[in-house]
């Protein structure tokens, strides 16, 4: 399919990455969804803006919604930001929903009130839907930091199944209201087959597959694997609770959604 492809919804890969890693390809989360001529981009993370721009013209971007404010899911919008104050003249804007105190945030790191709104367009993320372009988001918290959210992304005219992003989550029954029957449930999956320390809120692959089956998930894919643990291992400890196609994606995976 080509991102111009208006029969069915496209996920582009750019950043799988946890906050750290050894992998050298590796950069922190960034998921592109492509409809027809909207795109949307989930979170922003280290070392994402490079692959981000070989993919499209970032300011061509609908939004960016941010899933929280944990660096590695927002900080190469530094690099974003820089990129459409001094790339274009005049400067051009991309709009950006976010949980409250990103843009206090990016202006404290650069120690100026004025940096993020130079190219930036934030606004705070609340639960519930709203239609950007050719596509309906809804968000949802989720537990991890005090503002995370979780996404379920689909064409705003009902056709065809949603992607459903976890973001970083502790407590895998926050995602079943997003989840509708045949959806791609894109999912971190820090610590791998598990087991997850206790009072740290991530998931691991059985809680995963748990949730894809009790909510009907057309397909798994995997994704903020942290170092140290095994990809088969973790694929494997997810396909003991679901039956259907699994995935640990990886920057440059392209899946079609729907179609």
């Amino acid at each position: 399919m080509t991102p111009g492809d208006a029969r069915s919804l496209q996920l582009d890969v750019i950043g799988a990455g946890p906050a750290y890693t050894n992998r050298p390809d590796a950069s922190g989360a960034a998921y592109l969804l492509r409809d027809g001529s909207t795109a949307l981009l989930l979170d922003l993370g280290q070392g994402s803006f490079p692959r981000l721009a070989s993919a499209l013209e970032p300011s061509s971007l609908d939004a960016i919604v941010i899933s929280h404010l944990h660096p590695d899911h927002f900080i190469d919008l530094v690099a974003l930001r820089h990129y459409l104050r001094w790339e274009f003249h005049p400067p051009r804007r991309v709009r950006v929903l976010a949980p409250a105190g990103l843009a206090g945030r990016l202006d404290a790191l650069h120690d100026d009130p004025e940096f993020t709104s130079a190219a930036l367009d934030v606004e705070d993320v609340v639960p519930g839907s709203q239609t950007i372009g050719t596509l309906t988001i809804e968000a949802r918290k989720v537990t991890h930091t005090r503002d995370s959210h979780a996404y379920r992304v689909a064409r705003a005219d009902g056709s065809g199944p949603g992607l459903v992003y976890s973001g970083d989550c502790g407590r895998a029954e926050d995602l079943d209201p997003l989840v509708r029957a045949g959806d791609t449930l894109l999912s971190e999956v820090s610590f791998g087959p598990g087991p997850v320390p206790p009072d740290v809120p991530h998931l691991d692959g059985p809680a995963v597959g748990a949730l894809a089956t009790r909510t009907g998930a057309g397909r798994v894919l995997l994704t903020h694997l942290q170092m140290g643990f095994d990809e088969g291992a973790t694929i494997e400890a997810t396909r003991a609770r679901f039956d259907g196609p699994i995935e640990l994606v990886l920057p440059g995976t392209r899946v079609t959604i729907g179609g």
